[in-house]
């Protein structure tokens, strides 16, 4: 039974954790697992973790958010996005206040919109991690082989390991000692993508998202943090290979250029994005409609930021529960289905 399983576990990381340990998932999908199978519950005290900015909504700065949201406005425009990006707030309004935005589940759906409105400009939200970013380069591809005109992409994509850096470097009492790595993520770039960590003297284990599979990670990582060894393995085997999917890579390098990113609550980090090659770039709304993002403060006392970056956790946040709920979100770590104050709150 996978419930005696489990329980096995959770006495067996009883018994061999010794030190104080905080273990960080960068990963939206394990922030929510997490939280619903109470994993936490299943730890002795002397065991932590914490969320990191592994929800790519949450991670979106205020100002392309409000750069979306005036394009929604614009009749001339069809703006294709996942859902996620519906409830976000702007300065006075959401996305999903417009009637012309069009919630899509798969990013070719957008060229289906663009055919079926020929008199409008659809711009299709590119936002997420490696896990989507190929997606929207085969997108990409396929309007530019189509010949499609009146079609572009608002990109906003980010990568992981530049935050997972920028974190580790800024943790500077070394609380973190582990990394919960992401399943969706790693199957697109493989386990070898992560081996900087090793650099930074932590481990990482790449996760699968049951219950089972993010304790025998926990496992994993308390025993190598006990026998202060360093490893980066991968203990989702049957969807996660050594170098990834080579397709989607090959997709990814063919459309993007890496660049310098803005992420929300955290600052610009550099080479932790992704920027339409030249030869695309009429498929680039930035360039096509002369795009202007500016930077806009959060909203004041919200601590999004503060949780993004493991240094706060949401009930420390004065508006958790109360001025901000699900219905009623203020900041982004509450609107995702991913964000980590939305697993706090549901779970």
């Amino acid at each position: 039974m996978i419930k005696d399983k489990i329980k096995q576990i959770s006495e067996e990381i009883k018994q061999i954790s010794k030190k104080d340990i905080c273990l960080m998932e960068v990963c939206g999908t394990h922030t929510m697992s997490i939280a619903r199978h109470g994993i936490r519950s299943l730890l002795p005290s002397n065991i932590r973790i914490i969320s990191g900015p592994g929800c790519p909504v949450c991670v979106t700065p205020s100002g392309e958010i409000e750069t979306a949201i005036n394009l929604a406005k614009d009749d001339r425009f069809i703006i294709a996005t996942f859902g996620d990006m519906l409830k976000v707030p702007g300065k006075s309004a959401s996305l999903q206040d417009y009637k012309n935005v069009k919630i899509i589940y798969n990013p070719l759906e957008s060229l289906k919109l663009a055919e079926d409105n020929p008199l409008k400009q659809v711009v299709l939200l590119g936002i997420g991690f490696e896990t989507t970013s190929p997606l929207i380069a085969s997108t990409i591809k396929t309007a530019h082989k189509m010949s499609i005109n009146n079609f572009s992409v608002f990109c906003m994509h980010k990568t992981v390991p530049s935050a997972i850096n920028l974190i580790i470097d800024s943790d500077k009492d070394r609380n973190i000692s582990g990394l919960i790595l992401p399943g969706h993520v790693s199957a697109i770039t493989g386990r070898r993508y992560f081996d900087f960590i090793k650099d930074k003297k932590i481990s990482g284990v790449i996760c699968g998202f049951e219950a089972l599979e993010i304790m025998q990670t926990i496992y994993i990582l308390i025993r190598t943090f006990e026998l202060n060894e360093t490893i980066v393995i991968n203990n989702y085997k049957t969807v996660v290979s050594e170098e990834g999917n080579l397709t989607a890579k090959k997709a990814v390098f063919d459309v993007f250029d890496m660049c310098d990113s803005e992420w929300r609550g955290i600052g610009l980090i550099k080479d932790s994005g992704l920027k339409i090659k030249a030869k695309y770039k009429e498929y680039d709304a930035v360039i096509k409609f002369g795009l202007k993002v500016v930077s806009l403060p959060d909203p004041a006392g919200c601590r999004c930021g503060d949780i993004l970056m493991a240094k706060a956790i949401p009930n420390e946040c004065k508006y958790f529960g109360k001025e901000c709920t699900p219905s009623n979100p203020i900041g982004p770590c509450m609107v995702s289905s991913e964000g980590t104050c939305a697993a706090f709150y549901k779970y």
